[in-house]
């Protein structure tokens, strides 16, 4: 059997029978964490972000492969999930940008297409490091370039490019001592190898594939749309219009332009052959007219507003000068955050990261002119910096926050007489001074910073790191603490998670006893899988 070129239909096969894979080996890829803790999410993070794409083309009848690919990369961009999820986005983009204007793609095509997703998935990230998933995707196309010089047969050119894929992936942990020492291969890296076989059977396989019934009720994390705490009950503009306009030529500003005066929140983003509106507006019919101009309309959703409000108790939000978003889980890091002034919480967090399109929503929802974004998580920062750049009627900025204690910190330092840069400023001083513990359990055996640990171990982890394993929660606390606490430190603020209980009292009471010259604050968090997280001043 042999195959030498493919149009859009045959890419369709390839992201359904991907996604298809991805789902099953999804926890697989979850469990390569480096740190043996239950919150190795790149499996789903990555899975969510291709169920975007198979999704939206699954519905489109062309076979243009261009079209297809631009689809697809449209679908990625506004559904990535994490680190992972943004990189495996920029492939996709990079795949569709290679592909551009073609009706089908032959083998040195498709080469250029992976070699240009490497090239922008690299860019995505502003310190790669080789030894991840974007090792696995350069040496990919690299291998895919010297097999396509001798043959032109596309089952051949995958069935190499995917040999050096596992390869490359085999190797990431001497690459990588962190990896080496967990005992584990990358995990993106994995979850791309994962996608190659996927592309390689749908290759292979004469049958239409369909999406698994029910994988986005079963799979897919439950998270907020991040709405604010109020709304205006005055809605001035009613109808809450989203659709996707393709076309040939779609002038992304124009079109900006012309629909500015039918309302509000008013997000125009995508290609010249693709773009997704959202506005909110009392003349739907008018905005959707004027977009006819350009091209077909796709999966218009009208939503009455006033209709969906008419029974929430509602307070009038002025418009100010600086909101801000920010991302957290727990019942109690959530009741704080509002506290401290955030305007929108978006629920996410250790295993439930938040999509783009999701931070794009809160950060529209918030009645400002600038907006701060805080992460609060190292693998929702790259998502968040996405988001931002994707609103165009407002500035907005993300304050690098890797934790719930730097958010915490960030937002107890906020000027609210002050202008954004200036709160961007002082943010991200304070979120820098502020240290990070967190207690939780392992999830496997593993050796790690020189502890040998088993699964179900309690483990004590200092700015990323493992310092404390033991088996009882007030010994470990005690020698994470031991080991973070310095000579200016003055104030230990703890959050115990949902499944600490009254313990929590005794547990500081006791450090209060051992760190006698420390101030101590005790809030419950109610965070799942973490037993306290704790934040060193």
């Amino acid at each position: 059997m042999s195959l030498y070129s493919f149009d859009g239909q045959g890419l369709k096969k390839m992201l359904l029978g991907s996604t298809h894979l991805l789902a099953q080996h999804k926890s697989e890829i979850d469990a390569l964490n480096v740190f043996p803790v239950p919150d190795g999410d790149t499996g789903n993070n990555m899975y969510l972000t291709l169920l975007a794409a198979a999704k939206e083309v699954q519905q489109m009848e062309t076979t243009h492969i261009g079209e297809v690919a631009e689809a697809a990369a449209e679908a990625c961009l506004m559904g990535a999930r994490g680190n992972s999820g943004v990189i495996l986005s920029q492939l996709v983009r990079g795949f569709a940008k290679a592909l551009a204007g073609k009706e089908r793609a032959n083998a040195l095509e498709v080469v250029q297409a992976m070699e240009e997703g490497a090239k922008l998935a690299y860019q995505a990230v502003m310190n790669p490091v080789e030894g991840t998933m974007l090792t696995v995707m350069r040496r990919s196309a690299e291998a895919a370039r010297t097999a396509v010089i001798r043959n032109y047969d596309l089952l051949r050119v995958m069935i190499i490019t995917l040999r050096e894929a596992r390869m490359a992936l085999s190797e990431t942990p001497e690459l990588l001592p962190v990896l080496k020492e967990a005992g584990v291969v990358d995990a993106g890296g994995r979850g791309y190898v994962i996608i190659l076989e996927g592309i390689l059977n749908a290759l292979k396989r004469a049958e239409e594939f369909s999406l698994l019934m029910d994988f986005t009720a079963r799979q897919e994390s439950k998270f907020s749309k991040g709405l604010p705490k109020e709304l205006d009950t005055e809605i001035h503009f009613t109808y809450c219009t989203e659709f996707l306009v393709k076309g040939t030529q779609i002038p992304l500003e124009t079109l900006r332009h012309e629909l500015a005066p039918y309302g509000d929140c008013l997000m125009v983003v995508g290609t010249e052959q693709v773009a997704k509106v959202h506005i909110h507006s009392n003349h739907p019919g008018m905005v959707l007219e004027n977009c006819l101009n350009y091209g077909s309309l796709h999966q218009v959703a009208i939503h009455n507003m006033k209709e969906q409000n008419q029974q929430l108790k509602q307070e009038v939000i002025p418009e100010k000068e600086v909101g801000l978003v920010t991302v957290g889980t727990g019942e109690g890091i959530i009741d704080i955050m509002n506290s401290l002034g955030a305007d929108t919480v978006v629920v996410g967090g250790q295993t439930m990261n938040p999509s783009t399109e999701e931070i794009v929503r809160a950060i529209q929802s918030v009645p400002a002119h600038g907006v701060l974004v805080l992460p609060n998580n190292k693998n929702i920062i790259l998502a968040a910096e996405q988001a931002a750049s994707l609103v165009k009627n407002k500035e907005v900025k993300v304050v690098p926050t890797r934790t719930i204690p730097q958010g915490l910190g960030a937002l107890l330092a906020q000027l609210p007489e002050a202008g954004l840069a200036e709160n961007f400023q002082a943010m991200n001083s304070a979120a820098r001074s502020v240290l990070t513990g967190e207690v939780t359990r392992a999830v496997r055996e593993t050796t790690n910073n020189n502890y040998k640990i088993h699964q179900g171990d309690l483990i004590g982890i200092a700015e990323g790191s493992i310092v404390a394993v033991g088996q009882e929660l007030a010994p470990i606390v005690k020698d994470l603490l031991t080991h973070m606490l310095q000579e200016d430190h003055s104030l230990v603020t703890l959050y115990y998670g949902a499944d600490v209980g009254e313990q929590a009292e005794a547990i500081v009471e006791k450090l209060q006893t051992d760190f006698p010259d420390i101030e101590f604050e005790l809030h419950f968090g109610g965070q799942p899988l973490y037993h306290f997280i704790l934040s060193v001043e």
